[in-house]
């Protein structure tokens, strides 16, 4: 006769383990959790707390409260309230802070009053990394992605959006208006007098609203860059790779290591794109690796001559693909990588053969550009598909070498950016499936930033368990 898997007798006593430690297997994570917090010097970083007062209530030894929330982001519990719960019925939990159950508050506080601590503490996970010879390639893939913030769409003000808003008012308030005069023109019932107070009653709705939408006006023009927010006033709208997308976050830069997948350096900002950043985040893992060059590999959203050249500078060899923002393809046209440079004789070379020589300089704000050109173009049977101009005229910026330097080392490894794609799906998938639908918790880019540094630190631990395993890792620790 089959039978099934039958579960043990509630009304049964049990000999428990003689004690906690006998709940918690050598390989579980919080051990590594664990170690980890207690080799860290938490009053150098900065932790608060860390000396216990000579008066008042004793409070939480800080320790406790950081592998709280390490154990916590590790498991997809970012939430203080859940977290106390945790802590009062989650045997990993019991061991790991060794029975001890703060309150919500006390749990949120610690976030909210130690996030540079917090930050210096990813940033030690990654140099124990580095320590244990996880990060000896120089080479580093660079990406942003935009996390949602805690808040709505509808409280995020632009131009167009208050355009939008003020048009669909003024609308509304023409076509009650119409109704109104209609009414007038009736025959004065119970009803129709009824509907005129509630005509009434809906435009003054709507003329307070537009006051409200003139003073959102006034606040969004203020701002630097033209646009507010009033639940979490730090974060931005931004356009997402979806066509006709887009979500009011952050964007976040990382660098992730090429090889194991680690993310070796990452900020938050409210820049909407990526043009900006490349050489910050590129000069942070640079620092973070400790070498005098580095290979970093983006992709075309971060192309600006300003920045490709900071990076040269500062020995980052990137590459990234350069974006065709010229309409002369588009319309059947020559573009300008149909030009060939040759630098011995500083010329540039036409599809028919035609040398354009250097005639002068201009000056674009502290970048300088030589003009190029041959009188050749009037003669030239192909003049229709290269220029609509008497001649073509090709720009060359003073660091176009810089430019050009890239171009080669995409042409020498083609696979770059597949390359790149397969790095970052990693992290960024991971991460957001661990944060859920809401992304952050928290408001105001300081407290933003810490959560993401737990993010970040809770996915390089996963990383580094699934290479080297739970024990050998409390060695490195243990050894460090």
């Amino acid at each position: 006769m089959k039978r099934f898997i039958e579960g043990a007798d509630r009304s049964q006593s049990t000999l428990l383990p003689e004690c906690l430690d006998d709940w918690v297997d050598e390989s579980n994570p919080v051990r590594a959790v664990d170690a980890f917090v207690d080799a860290l010097d938490l009053g150098k970083l900065g932790f608060e707390d860390v000396e216990p007062a000579t008066t008042g209530r004793p409070s939480y030894h800080p320790s406790a409260l950081l592998k709280l929330y390490i154990y916590g982001y590790l498991n997809r519990v970012q939430s203080s309230r859940r977290l106390e719960s945790e802590a009062r019925r989650n045997l990993e939990v019991i061991w790991l802070i060794q029975r001890l159950a703060p309150d919500d508050k006390t749990i949120c506080d610690f976030r909210k009053d130690n996030g540079p601590a917090i930050k210096k503490v990813c940033a030690q996970f990654v140099e124990l990394c580095r320590r244990m010879g996880l990060l000896t390639k120089a080479s580093v893939a660079i990406d942003g992605s935009k996390f949602k913030a805690v808040n709505n769409r509808d409280k995020n003000f632009t131009k167009a959006k208050v355009e939008r808003r003020r048009k669909q008012l003024e609308e509304s308030v023409s076509r009650y208006l119409s109704q109104l005069d209609s009414a007038d023109l009736q025959e004065q019932t119970d009803a129709i007098t009824l509907k005129r107070i509630r005509l009434k009653d809906k435009l003054e709705k709507l003329h307070s609203e537009m006051e409200k939408l003139e003073a959102i006006e006034k606040q969004m023009l203020a701002s630097p860059d033209g646009q507010v927010s009033f639940t979490d006033p730090d974060s931005r709208s931004m356009a997402t790779s979806g066509r006709g997308s887009g979500v009011v976050g952050y964007n976040v830069q990382t660098a992730v290591d090429t090889e194991h997948h680690l993310i070796i350096a990452h900020e938050v900002t409210k820049s909407g794109t990526d043009r900006a950043q490349l050489a910050n985040i590129g000069n942070q893992a640079k620092e973070v690796l400790g070498v005098d060059e580095l290979e970093a590999v983006a992709d075309r959203g971060y192309y600006s001559g300003k920045e490709i050249k900071a990076c040269d500078d500062a020995g980052i060899k990137v590459t990234l693909p350069k974006p065709i923002t010229s309409g002369a393809k588009s319309k059947g046209r020559f573009g300008k990588q149909d030009f060939a440079y040759l630098a011995d004789k500083d010329v540039y070379r036409c599809p028919v053969g035609q040398q354009l020589s250097y005639h002068h300089t201009v000056r674009d704000g502290e970048q300088r550009f030589g003009r190029y050109w041959t009188n050749a173009c009037g003669q030239c049977e192909l003049k229709p598909r290269c220029t609509t101009a008497k001649r073509r005229v090709i720009s060359r910026w003073e660091n176009e070498d810089v430019l050009e330097a890239v171009q080669e080392r995409l042409d020498r490894n083609p696979d770059a950016m597949r390359t790149r794609r397969e790095v970052f799906e990693h992290p960024y998938g991971t991460i957001k499936m661990r944060m859920g639908a809401t992304h952050f918790l928290m408001k105001r880019l300081p407290k933003v930033a810490t959560e993401m540094a737990l993010h970040v630190l809770a996915y390089n631990l996963t990383r580094v368990i699934n290479i080297v395993g739970v024990k050998e890792l409390i060695k490195e620790i243990q050894a460090a």
